[in-house]
């Protein structure tokens, strides 16, 4: 995709070693894969002309390239799988993973796929967009396709009822396994990819779920989930980023997690931005992202002292719309609120309202009986061109709430 001029159809290749600098290497494909595009061509449509939702994982010496096509027919869609012994390439079309026809049969969109090998060696496909929700599928370990041929898997996520329907803008799962936790956590986008969109995350000890929202509700279930951990949002002296999910979870060599994800400017939704966050994990085992991009500033302990004075806050909601309409229009902006951190452990006008520190940990109490126990850090604050100190987690409603000290 680009905005303002054309674009070959195919796979950008780039590469990076802080996740700051980034450079270009070519394209994985000169067009579009032929696998893909007859899939699509024999059950009467005609392909895009552009790759969606790539997906890359190393298993042994092979990288297994996922990727999916869609067409001018709604609901057909195909997944394909390209290998090389190289992140760079070349690849070569393997195989047809999955696909999803415009009749009527019951089926998600065949897009954006996401794996995760067990720890015994078991490989899960994700994947799905609106119809009926998100799957998963057993694949062979041994050539990355499904394990039983021709199978599509079983859906594990969807959402609730918007008009007396099942709301259909659910999307993009992505998937890890967390060895430390023992757990499996599947993350979602939810709404308009220009506006709205916002994530939203599941957890379970199987592969193949069920899988579990913030309140213990099978995310299978017809309604919709928490926790919702990014949202479009906006702080001061900016216009804002809508479109926030799409997201990609991955891990660095020390053991710290990131999320990549699509993110849009408010004062323009057809402009396309990377932005990569530092996940933090919550005291009960929830994933939380940074209130800023990451740009690997040095860390060290926060005291109670650095705490005092002005702070802008978000305190993430979700407003329920009427339909999909509404949710390409809208992105509902969580804007920042000034807040006064007080040296004697109070905030905000409120009286009631307190905090304690125990680094690197900061528990926020409020008067009507809210809490939430967030986590510090220091971080480039992006929107002052300055470094600063932040915090991120979940209030217990679910629901992120954020923090940056204005210096």
């Amino acid at each position: 995709m680009a905005y303002g001029t054309s674009v070959r159809p195919g796979i950008q290749i780039r590469k990076s070693k802080d996740l700051i600098q980034w450079q270009f290497v070519g394209w994985a494909f000169n067009g579009i894969p032929s696998l893909a595009a007859n899939f699509i061509t024999q059950h009467g449509g005609t392909p895009n002309q552009g790759i969606w939702a790539p997906y890359v994982i190393k298993v042994n010496q092979e990288y297994r390239l996922y990727f999916a096509l869609s067409s001018s027919i709604p609901r057909l869609s195909v997944i394909e799988l390209a290998v090389s012994s190289s992140p760079e390439g070349p690849w070569q079309e393997r195989g047809i993973v999955v696909g999803s026809l415009n009749d009527n049969t019951i089926q998600t969109n065949a897009i954006d796929p996401s794996v995760v090998v067990t720890p015994d060696g078991q490989q899960w496909l994700y994947y799905g967009s609106a119809w009926d929700g998100i799957y998963v599928l057993q694949l062979d370990p041994s050539n990355g396709l499904p394990l039983n041929p021709g199978d599509k898997g079983k859906r594990i996520a969807q959402r609730g009822f918007t008009n007396g329907k099942i709301n259909g803008n659910i999307e993009a799962p992505e998937i890890i396994y967390n060895p430390e936790f023992k757990k499996y956590y599947l993350f979602i986008s939810y709404d308009w990819l220009e506006t709205k969109y916002n994530v939203r995350v599941g957890v379970s000890s199987k592969p193949d779920g069920p899988f579990y929202d913030y309140f213990g509700n099978d995310m299978n279930t017809e309604q919709d989930h928490l926790p919702m951990i990014l949202a479009p949002y906006e702080f001061m002296n900016q216009s804002g980023w809508q479109g926030t999910g799409g997201c990609a979870v991955f891990q660095d060599d020390s053991g710290n997690y990131y999320m990549a994800h699509n993110a849009r400017p408010g004062v323009n939704k057809y402009f396309m931005d990377l932005h990569i966050r530092k996940i933090f994990w919550t005291s009960d085992q929830w994933p939380v992202v940074s209130p800023e991009r990451f740009a690997n500033i040095p860390q060290s302990p926060i005291s109670s002292s650095e705490l005092v004075g002005k702070w802008e806050w978000i305190v993430f909601h979700y407003r329920v719309v009427p339909g999909f309409a509404d949710e390409q229009v809208s992105p509902d902006f969580q804007s920042s609120q000034v807040i006064d951190m007080q040296a004697n452990g109070s905030f905000g006008d409120q009286a009631g309202n307190s905090w304690t520190l125990q680094y690197p940990w900061l528990k926020l109490s409020w008067a009507n009986g809210s809490q939430a126990t967030v986590i510090l850090s220091r971080e480039r604050d992006w929107e002052n061109h300055d470094t600063t100190i932040v915090f991120t987690g979940l209030n217990n409603e679910g629901m992120p709430i954020w923090g940056k000290k204005i210096n």
